[in-house]
């Protein structure tokens, strides 16, 4: 009988290179990353003449551990710094480079701009090939729920005598002994960090009375988030996503060309901002934009309309009801227009491009629930999956 033996330390000899097949997604979207220019990632990297420094990682490398990740349903920075260990396509990224989750938070959170020009190239390539039309573009908002509990959110009152009890905590921890130097370090880092978030929620408090909020509230964990009404009817801290997507009604890729994360609870500002963010991204204003009646302002279909813009745009109910007040000539000729049987066939088209693309990215690409905290943060992580969006439906075609 061959029993087995494992207390011997077996020594194999492997290239890394070839524990992936060719065809493997991060082989994929490393040949695509190479295609383009990922210098904007670079610009932190500096070295000194006549002096020894230290080794950076490959922003390229992170990226496409990032993007490799997302792909996969992992938005953790932990998770994958242990996959790059365990999982053969994580590793085969990163290859002989340790990297530790600590440099991958950061690279997410510090690369906003880059980013977002990131995107914009991508979809210039797409255009120029193109893989992409903006003949018809389908805008729709989802509530991603935010880092924070519903019990952080506090009135004034309240945040008033939290930010007492920090500061009060503040001078404890200086004053007390600790068993070392990083332990003392540690304690002071963490009650500092509780006092600053409650000046961000006092800020967040002086903001929304600004805006004319009655009683405002604002959470210590995450002062930028607000409670908004989710999908399954109940209120939740969370941020408001908006997509703009292209695509064709016969099927076939979906595009992500333009986005927006707002804190406001309701759609309705963001008919106007999308579709600019999308000129802003590919150069040209779509043909037609598709909506729901929750982006149905008369400001916004005034602004499509200005800019040459078709607004197919659902009517609310209260939109349908006589009104006593003459309505402007675009909102007229919207109204007129959205009882054609063309306008009302769009509007059959806009679940198909923009929900399902909502559906994919919370529910594969892990944008249903947020690990970082603050709307630039989040703008950050929304970029990064509509990117690993997009390159996964046209990252063979990049190629080709």
């Amino acid at each position: 009988m061959k029993e087995p033996v494992r207390e011997q330390v077996a020594i194999r000899y492997e290239l890394p290179d070839a524990t992936l097949p060719s065809s493997h997604p991060a082989r994929v979207l490393w040949r695509v990353l190479e295609t383009l220019d990922v210098s904007e990632f670079e610009r932190g990297v500096k070295g000194v003449e006549g002096k020894a420094g230290r080794p950076t990682h490959s922003p390229r490398m992170l990226l496409c551990l990032w993007l490799y990740g997302i792909s996969r349903g992992v938005g953790s920075a932990r998770e994958i710094a242990r996959r790059v260990r365990d999982d053969r396509g994580f590793g085969w990224i990163a290859g002989d480079v340790s990297v530790s989750h600590d440099v991958l938070r950061d690279f997410r959170i510090e690369q906003g701009e880059a980013l977002n020009q990131l995107m914009t190239d991508i979809l210039g390539a797409l255009l120029q090939r193109g893989l992409v039309s903006l003949e018809r573009v389908a805008i729709d908002g989802t509530r991603v729920r935010a880092s924070a509990s519903a019990p952080s959110f506090r009135r004034e009152a309240s945040l008033l005598e939290c930010r007492e009890q920090a500061r009060l905590h503040v001078k404890a921890v200086l004053a007390s002994a600790h068993e070392s130097a990083r332990a003392r370090a540690a304690a002071e880092a963490a009650a500092r960090g509780f006092e600053a978030r409650v000046e961000s929620a006092l800020g967040a408090i002086a903001q929304l009375r600004k805006m004319g909020r009655e009683k405002p509230r604002a959470s210590t964990t995450d002062a930028d988030a607000r409670v908004m009404k989710m999908p399954d009817g109940g209120f939740r801290p969370a941020y408001n996503v908006q997509f703009a997507v292209a695509g064709s009604d016969f099927g076939g890729p979906r595009t992500i060309v333009g986005l927006r994360v707002t804190q406001e609870g309701n759609d309705y500002s963001g008919l106007e901002a999308v579709t600019d963010d999308v000129q802003e991204r590919t150069g040209q204003y779509p043909e037609a934009v598709l909506a729901d009646g929750g982006f149905a302002s008369h400001e916004g279909i005034e602004a499509l309309s200005e800019r040459g813009v078709r607004p197919v745009v659902v009517v609310p109910e209260g939109e349908k009801k006589p009104r006593v007040c003459v309505p402007s000539a675009p909102v007229a000729a919207w109204r007129a227009d959205m009882k054609s049987a063309d306008a009302q066939a769009q509007v059959r088209m806009r679940a198909s491009l923009v929900e399902l693309t909502n559906a994919q990215t919370k529910g594969r690409l892990g944008l249903g629930h947020l690990l970082v905290r603050g709307l630039g943060k989040v703008t950050c992580v929304v970029l990064l999956t509509a990117i690993a969006a997009n390159l996964l439906q046209h990252g063979a075609a990049l190629l080709g």
